[in-house]
């Protein structure tokens, strides 16, 4: 079940877009709704066709679209720690040099950051304007990206943050449980980390109508489910929706997996700036999962 396409009455969405990082898991469903839709003409170019580190080629790729949505990123949050220039590469000179070729050809820009940006110690929703204080450097790389699309398009830049990604491409959370469950007769898993586990297809379907909206005002929105749950809920949800027994999942705490990178105990979002744009929020996370079919019994092997 994909999300539909938001058009927003009176408004004239742009035809012509460009999707970065169209390989991956959020950037092939956003290629595929926006191929879906009759006024849209789409360039989606993968890792392999556009380095996004490139600045020459990035302006190349930008002249001639109207709007342009990235979904290009470092996403090894734990080689990030040891990697954090090449991090930071992709995420703060790649995002920058596309704001700067979007500012330079007239086209409005849309890119995707993280959850990660703030400290996790937090206990109620972060709002869009919440102060941010990443806590790894993943975080940090992303939060390069975020502040050189505010400072190089104030009325026409706009960043997204999301969080517990999952979808039917790539790997993620979900589709590691179903894998899981098929050899293993329990899995702990840590329910001391909450955070709206987020389908990629409602995301795309999100992104793909913030970018029609065309009076929405720039800056930060937050592309999350609304409600909130641990991982080990979201674990627990995958195997019900799977028809699996969920009490095949146990709880544990973080300190039994022990990673490169410190992950935040908090990381609910708040989703107030959705109203400016005229544009519903994304719905809650357990009927998203329903909708997604991603666990649904006939997807596992």
């Amino acid at each position: 079940m994909s999300r539909p396409i938001v058009i927003v009455p009176g408004r004239e969405a742009p035809r012509r877009w460009l999707v970065t990082g169209a390989g991956g898991q959020l950037g092939a469903d956003l290629a595929a709704l926006l191929r879906a839709e009759p006024a849209a003409q789409v360039t989606a170019l993968t890792r392999a066709e556009l380095d996004v580190t490139d600045a020459a080629a990035v302006r190349a790729a930008v002249d001639g679209h109207d709007i342009v949505v990235n979904a290009a990123a470092w996403t090894d949050v734990d080689g990030a720690e040891t990697h954090e220039a090449q991090a930071t590469a992709v995420n703060g000179g790649g995002v920058s040099a596309l704001a700067s070729a979007c500012a330079a050809s007239g086209a409005r820009f849309i890119t995707v950051s993280t959850d990660y940006v703030f400290d996790g110690k937090g206990t109620a929703p972060y709002g869009e304007y919440a102060a941010t204080d990443p806590i790894n450097a993943y975080g940090r790389s992303k939060l390069v990206g975020e502040q050189a699309v505010l400072a190089v398009l104030p009325e026409t830049g706009y960043v997204v943050r999301t969080a517990w990604l999952y979808g039917a491409h790539g790997s993620n959370f979900v589709r590691t449980m179903l894998r899981l469950a098929g050899g293993r007769e329990t899995l702990d898993v840590v329910d001391d980390q909450a955070g709206q586990p987020t389908w990629t297809g409602a995301l795309a379907g999100q992104l793909i109508a913030l970018g029609q909206a065309e009076q929405a005002p720039a800056g930060i929105y937050h592309g999350t489910a609304s409600g909130q749950t641990t991982w080990f809920g979201l674990a627990r949800a995958v195997f019900e929706e799977a028809g699996l027994d969920p009490e095949r999942v146990r709880p544990t705490t973080s300190d039994k997996f022990v990673r490169p990178a410190e992950r935040p105990k908090y990381s609910v979002l708040g989703h107030e700036r959705w109203a400016e744009a005229g544009i519903p929020e994304l719905g809650d996370w357990r009927a998203m999962l329903a909708a997604s079919g991603v666990a649904a019994p006939s997807q596992v092997g």
